[in-house]
């Protein structure tokens, strides 16, 4: 179990060195999840081996078992045969393969125990480590949706000054001056062209006569002088 104490030591130093650095939460979370699982691969290599050892007492113990099995054996077929001596021979070295399984049951059942600890406490890593992604997914979107928050508040802070508004105040202000000059323009062209009309109005009254009078004066003194019967010798 050694193996977890030791990836537990190795994440909170390499946390607590990255956080003192004051990095951003981003960068930080996706280095613990990645050193999480470098460590994880780590552990399940030493598991590996740990149940490489198992396996391989469970073969030497059930080997032993089995030879013990097949002296014993024989032991039986030299009796039925009458041979005693020969059959002690082999139930000494039944005894032996007996002995020597005696030595690898509880080795074996002490590393399948051990195994069977560490395959959980491994289950349990890897599902902490899924944890930590999806918790990491979670503390990322909240880190975004703070800082959009605050960048909005900063925005809004930032309109509350009076010199933001200042800006479209003296543009209003110049608009409505230029209006104003446009209409001041418009009106006096109407007053110079209003002042025209009556000086031409008073200028045909001073004259007596209106152009059309004029007009029609001509045109009957034209027509006077053609109606005239013309004197010649």
């Amino acid at each position: 179990m050694g193996i977890f104490s030791r990836f537990r030591r190795v994440i909170k130093s390499n946390l607590n060195d990255m956080v003192s650095k004051s990095e951003n939460p981003e960068k930080i979370l996706s280095q613990v999840i990645v050193e999480m699982n470098q460590q994880l691969i780590e552990s399940k290599k030493s598991v590996a081996s740990s149940i490489a050892d198992e396996k391989r007492l469970e073969r030497q113990m059930r080997n032993n078992h089995s030879l013990a099995r097949e002296w014993e054996e024989k032991a039986k077929l030299a009796v039925k045969a009458g041979k005693d001596e020969l059959a002690k021979e082999a139930l000494l070295r039944k005894q032996e393969f007996d002995n020597l399984y005696n030595q690898y049951k509880p080795q074996w059942d002490s590393q399948h125990e051990a195994v069977e600890k560490l395959k959980i406490a491994l289950r349990q890593l890897q599902q902490k480590i899924e944890e930590a992604q999806r918790k990491k997914n979670l503390l990322l979107a909240r880190s975004k949706r703070a800082k959009a928050q605050k960048k909005i508040q900063e925005t809004v802070t930032g309109l509350s000054d009076n010199s933001a508004f200042e800006v479209f105040d003296k543009m209003t202000a110049k608009v409505e001056r230029l209006e104003a000059e446009n209409e001041a323009t418009l009106e006096l062209s109407e007053f110079e062209n209003s002042e025209l009309d009556i000086e031409k109005q008073f200028a045909e009254l001073e004259s007596g006569t209106s152009s059309a009078d004029l007009l029609l004066e001509d045109l009957k003194k034209r027509m006077s002088d053609k109606d005239d019967p013309q004197i010649t010798d």
